[in-house]
């Protein structure tokens, strides 16, 4: 049985990192054409052989997405190439952590934008494409943290909560064109990141998780795929917390 998902076209903001990389290859292996975003031309480049050693034929596509410009510059160019993106992953973020008290303009809106703005400035260039056809799926990558909050966060924090605000607003306008928007909110993901925290640290955090280990990228990007499969049409406006069980709502 069909998944729906062959020769769709899928863009993926920040696909190259950990678990960005993930969600490229499980798309791709259910026979989407993926298209990555980037910003370093020698990480992206090297990214792409690697996948391309592994059997991936992922495409890539030069855009800070926190630039509006630069967002619809890459629409146009997509739009052109591939006749459109049937689905979107956005999964680009940052994070500048720090005290409120010490946190400046700076941190605030470089998370702010690269987290959230880049949500509306990509999704606005795809979302009407989709609702012309009658078929898209808009899937916002969240996190635990826009959930519970975090000490030391509150700029990833508020970003990430107003990506399944965005979710929700727009799924309920998308709805009757066959466009499904949701957000996932993933807990600690086994990511090269996290695992460069010091081991005495990561073992604190794995004591917090029920199910007592890290995530791993791959149940994301399963996750992902699901939303994007026909399997998952049923779905909209919904924010999937996937965390070991490490906060529960």
């Amino acid at each position: 049985m069909s998944n729906g998902l062959n020769a769709k076209v899928a863009l993926v903001t920040g696909g190259t990192g950990g678990i960005g990389s993930a969600i490229c290859i499980k798309l791709a292996q259910a026979g989407c054409k993926v298209v990555s975003t980037y910003t370093n031309e020698t990480q992206a480049k090297a990214w792409q052989a690697t996948m391309a050693e592994a059997g991936y034929d992922i495409a890539l596509v030069k855009c800070d997405v926190s630039s509006f410009d630069e967002c619809k510059a890459m629409g146009e160019q997509l739009n052109a190439d591939f006749g459109g993106v049937d689905v979107l992953v956005n999964n680009a973020g940052i994070t500048k952590d720090g005290t409120f008290r010490k946190m400046g303009p700076e941190q605030w809106n470089a998370v702010i934008n690269v987290n959230l703005v880049s949500v509306f400035n990509v999704t606005k260039q795809f979302v009407d494409g989709m609702m012309s056809k009658g078929w898209g799926r808009v899937i916002n990558i969240s996190s635990i943290n826009g959930q519970k909050g975090q000490f030391g966060q509150t700029n990833y924090a508020a970003a990430k909560a107003g990506m399944h605000g965005f979710s929700m607003s727009l799924a309920q306008e998308t709805a009757k064109k066959g466009v499904t928007v949701n957000s996932i909110s993933p807990g600690y993901i086994g990511t090269e990141m996290v695992m460069a925290i010091p081991e005495e640290v990561r073992n604190q955090i794995v004591a917090q998780i029920p199910i007592g280990r890290l995530g791993k990228p791959e149940e994301i990007a399963a996750l992902v795929t699901f939303l994007a499969s026909e399997d998952g049409a049923f779905i909209t406006g919904a924010n999937i917390a996937a965390n070991g069980g490490q906060h529960m709502c």
